[in-house]
């Protein structure tokens, strides 16, 4: 089963590799910046999330470093789309940065997120279902490099989704897990305890 799941990640991780080589060949520049720094980001979350690696010491600062660097990246990418005037890139990258929202919210503010529950599932619901959209969209004009891509990257955060529920069951069965700092550990789990992602089954 864990086997499986690596497999699958790995197989997520090299399709979006190769996206990031079709996209410096064949798109723009910004379209190239768009995917390298999200493919860092997902790398980074995949760090995190996964339990395999230690996060003390230098490693926090770094990948907060890490993770800092990529999320300006791909800012500017999304102020790129729009000042070119491609408007569906343009929307979803500014969907994309919405999720991180969502989910920075989520990690961060788990009280106002119970709170507010409803109101967080339905813009959790309208922020992927665009996406979901815009895959159609793009598939419906043919462009089926980009329906391609931002269906792949939709596919890839669901196995980052994975990470957080397979740790937390790792814990569970008493199984040894390496840890994010214990802070990071708990708001991972509180996100999970709240999350209504659309992309649990």
């Amino acid at each position: 089963m864990l086997f499986a799941r690596s497999g699958f990640k790995t197989t997520v991780f090299a399709l979006l590799a190769a996206n990031l080589v079709l996209f410096h060949f064949f798109g723009t520049a910004t379209q190239t910046l768009d995917t390298a720094a999200w493919l860092v980001l997902l790398v980074l979350f995949e760090i995190e999330t996964a339990g395999r690696v230690r996060l003390d010491g230098w490693r926090q600062p770094a990948l907060r470093t890490a993770r800092l660097i990529a999320g300006t990246a791909i800012v500017a990418a999304a102020v790129g789309y729009v000042l070119e005037a491609a408007w569906l890139d343009a929307l979803n990258a500014w969907l994309w940065l919405a999720v991180v929202v969502l989910l920075e919210v989520g990690v961060r503010l788990p009280q106002l997120v119970s709170l507010q529950r409803k109101g967080f599932v339905a813009a959790t619901g309208i922020v992927y279902g665009a996406l979901l959209v815009l895959v159609a969209v793009w598939a419906w004009q043919g462009d089926w490099l980009d329906a391609w891509d931002a269906l792949l990257w939709l596919v890839a955060f669901f196995a980052i989704e994975m990470n957080v529920l397979d740790g937390a069951g790792r814990e569970r069965n008493g199984y040894p897990v390496h840890h994010a700092p214990a802070g990071t550990r708990t708001r991972l789990h509180r996100w999970h305890a709240i999350s209504p992602s659309p992309m649990r089954c």
